[in-house]
This record gives structure tokens, sequence and C-alpha cells, in this order.
């Protein structure tokens, strides 16, 4: 199976700005989900896709693939990532190169492991599923059978449809929430369905460190304080260059 590792890091960014060049524990975010992608033996390509000439010269330095830069059109706030996908999918195919798969690595998730992306690959050729996401965990608290929605009369529902909850935690299903650092699609679901998910979504557990999606300075601090107390040394990388 020929997999494409594709990173997305447009220029703009509201909570962060220009974070995906921003220094983490001394080095550009990019850096760590390009060591990573290197780091992992299922990946074919790895292709940066940017809108931004300084990101794509920094992805550049860290070897990444950068064969186009991205329609500005296609790095908005409101840009929904599939068009992304399928954008640097075309432009590569026009190119003559083809991918049965796509896997969507993140800069906003640089503590993922190369492991994962080889297990979440190897799941999907194994399953034969449309797509594997990475996910982890929900503890017991956020179970949703003990979440509750409000309805309109101010009447708490919970969150399973159910009339009443589970009592025991030992009896509550183990629930997951994806973690949004790796995403594999078979790029026919890509393509000709139009969707990063089909009708058939596996989910492989992440092994790693919990990985925080950067999305606000609040996170950014969090992932900084995880780097500076080594974890990051424990995932094994080592830089390229």
């Amino acid at each position: 199976m020929r997999v494409l590792g594709l990173v997305p890091a447009r220029g703009g960014s509201k909570g962060v700005p220009r974070k995906n060049i921003q220094l983490l524990a001394s080095r550009p975010l990019l850096h760590y989900t390009a060591v990573c992608a290197f780091a992992a033996s299922r990946l074919s390509k790895v292709v940066l896709s940017t809108d931004d000439t300084i990101i794509a010269r920094v992805g550049k330095e860290y070897g990444l693939d950068v064969p186009f830069l991205r329609p500005s059109e296609l790095a908005q706030d409101d840009t929904p990532m599939l068009p992304v996908v399928q954008h640097a999918i075309a432009y590569l195919e026009q190119q003559g190169e083809y991918f049965d798969a796509i896997c969507l690595l993140q800069p906003t998730s640089p503590l993922r492991m190369p492991a994962d992306i080889d297990a979440c690959i190897e799941l999907l050729e194994e399953s034969g599923a449309d797509a594997v996401v990475s996910v982890g965990l929900v503890p017991a608290k956020f179970n949703p059978h003990w979440t509750y929605f409000q309805d309109q009369s101010g009447c708490l529902r919970l969150s399973t449809g159910e009339q009443d909850p589970i009592s025991r935690r030992q009896a509550l299903p183990q629930a997951f929430y994806r973690d949004g650092s790796i995403f594999v699609t078979r790029r026919d679901i890509c393509m000709e369905e139009n969707s990063l998910y089909g009708r058939r979504v596996v989910g492989h557990l992440s092994q790693g460190p919990a990985n925080p999606d950067i999305d606000t300075l609040e996170d950014w601090e969090q992932v900084q304080r995880l780097l500076e107390e080594s974890r990051f040394e424990v995932m094994g990388l080592e830089s390229h260059t």
C-alpha cells in the first residue's frame, strides 16, 4: 500500500499567530510532525501543503516535499480539511504520482509517535475499513452514559438518549474521543465519496503521551511544559535534517 503523508500548515491562525513555525521548546512547531513522519516506516512520501512561502521554506529545511503552494481560497479560517486533501491528491496525480491512502498529520499535534502512524496504516490494511483515526480513552466521568444535554424546557437528557444512567462505573462501556493526531483514509473515499471517514471507520488507541491539539495559547503552554519536562525524549525521536 502506497500511503501519502500530508502535512497541512497554512499561514493564518487566530489562536496562536503563525503557530506552525513559532518556536516550541526551541524548535518550530512544524519540526515535530516532520521528524515523526520521517521516523515512521509506512509513509511512501511526505508532502507539506501550505499557502505560505516562509512555512514552505521551513518545511523544506526539515526535509518535507513542497511541490505546490496551496491556493489562498483553501487556506481560510473556515476552509474544511477535505478539499485541502483533495487538492493535494489531484495535484500529485496530475504529476503521475498515485497513492492508495492518505495519512493526514496536522502540525498542531506535535507529540504523536511514529509507531502510531505505522499502526494506523497497518490497521487500515488489515481491517478493510474506509478510514482509521487515532483515538484516546474518554475518562469515566465524561462517558456518554453519564453526560447530559439540556433540552428546551431546561431538563437534562442523557446524551445516549436513554432514560436512566448506568449506575456503576465498572459497567460503563469504553468510550473514545478522536485525538486529531492521525487520520488515514483510502484515496477513493476522499476523491469518489468526498469524505475523510467513509462509512466504516475504526480507531487506533494512541500509545504515546496525551497529545493535546494546539488551538489556543493555553494549549501551547501545556505542550511547552511537557516538552520542557523531557517527555519528548521518551518518544525516541531524533532531529531530521
